[in-house]
């Protein structure tokens, strides 16, 4: 793929193409960084090749990072500025005790209030994307979060935006909301006053709580525009998912058999249920499911359409020690993340036997790496293709 700085994928929509193409991004606090290394590459521009970027926490972070525009209307970042801003800013967002206070009980901490007070990035947030709204993103995202009043998902979808204008905030809170993981980061409380003066309440946590993996939640959303026949999605049929190319890249997790045991758990109460030698059992175990059930059921669907080849899964559940930590941002930690994404794009590419739950590498000798330039020459192919109809229309409507 080649970035010659022209149109995101919103003006050349579906309906002038053969596919409908998302990306879908993890949650995964830290290990985000693991996601930057798999992205990078080429000199590119991922917002030209994708109909949808989807990202849960960290991942909603990174959508907003690659789909947000600069001054010029172009991403405010490119794939390989992602690393970067993780080693930079990590330590910042996930600061470390140092000396004596590393060695001090967590636990009264974590009672009296979140682990983290999100101030600083708040305040990042804020600063890079400014008053940029949910409508002003270079191609369609979605970012789910979870309302805690309501006790129910809010998806902010760019889609969604356009007929329920309350939806349509700013990106920063929008990033703030679905990386609000709880225990780490407070709640995010902001109002919104929409096109229409009416005002909206939103009291968000983490969208892992939602989707820690949202390719679903992602072609929910395109397929709910095929059903109201909305014009940019052509000819595309409701559940027509053999026409979706899908990159879901994962931010790696915990060796199965290393975390927790029945034996061990068997003595917990509420308090080791939400602190237990430095993880948050609860919280790792609601956005485990979560991911691995939306992995599960987009490999059966996949299959069922006979389209896998049109969909992969970028991951690796056998990560140990500290590089399975959600905040773990001391320098090694982060330099490991980086070297662990390095090797899952040499590592072969694996499905998930859906008969059994379980990654296995496919018989052929591929690797992620060789996998996904397969992906880039379709994605290439389809935007020529997209291109060269809407300058024919271009050229005939100027007749």
């Amino acid at each position: 793929m080649e970035d010659d700085g022209s149109s995101c994928m919103k003006n050349n929509p579906p309906s002038y193409g053969k596919l409908v193409t998302i990306l879908s991004l993890d949650g995964g606090g830290v290990r985000g960084i693991i996601a930057g290394v798999e992205l990078d590459g080429e000199d590119v521009r991922l917002a030209d090749y994708f109909d949808v970027v989807a990202g849960t926490s960290t991942g909603g972070l990174i959508t907003a990072m690659l789909t947000a525009p600069n001054a010029t209307g172009r991403p405010l970042y490119a794939a390989k500025d992602i690393v970067p801003f993780y080693l930079e800013h990590s330590p910042k967002i996930f600061p470390q005790p140092a000396g004596v206070l590393a060695l001090l009980p967590k636990l009264p901490k974590l009672l009296s209030g979140p682990k983290y007070s999100g101030n600083y990035l708040r305040k990042l947030l804020s600063d890079i994307l400014g008053e940029k709204k949910l409508h002003q993103t270079l191609t369609n995202v979605v970012i789910p979060t979870f309302d805690i009043k309501k006790l129910q998902p809010t998806i902010f979808s760019s889609y969604q935006s356009l007929v329920d204008p309350s939806l349509d905030v700013k990106l920063s809170h929008i990033c703030i909301g679905t990386s609000a993981a709880p225990t780490f980061f407070p709640p995010h409380f902001f109002s919104n006053e929409d096109s229409q003066s009416k005002t909206s309440e939103f009291h968000l946590v983490d969208g892992g709580v939602t989707a820690n993996n949202p390719t679903l939640v992602a072609m929910t959303a395109v397929s709910k525009q095929i059903l109201k026949s909305n014009p940019d999605m052509g000819k595309l049929k409701p559940l027509g998912f053999d026409k979706f190319l899908v990159i879901s890249v994962g931010m790696g997790s915990a060796k199965k058999e290393e975390k927790y045991s029945a034996k061990k758990a068997a003595k917990w109460g509420i308090i080791s249920w939400l602190y237990e030698d430095g993880s948050t059992p609860i919280l790792d175990i609601t956005m485990e499911a979560s991911r691995d059930m939306i992995h599960f059921h987009s490999s059966v669907l996949f299959a069922a359409l006979q389209s896998e080849d049109k969909y992969l899964r970028i991951d690796d559940d056998t990560l140990e020690g500290d590089a399975s930590s959600l905040d773990l941002a001391t320098k090694p930690n982060l330099e490991n993340l980086v070297k662990i994404g390095e090797k899952m794009l040499t590592n072969r590419v694996a499905k998930m036997n859906i008969d059994t739950g379980v990654y296995e590498p496919i018989p052929e000798n591929v690797t992620n790496d060789q996998e996904l330039k397969r992906f880039a020459k379709i994605l290439s192919d389809e935007r020529k293709l997209r291109r060269k109809k809407s300058d024919t229309m271009t050229k005939d409507s100027s007749n």
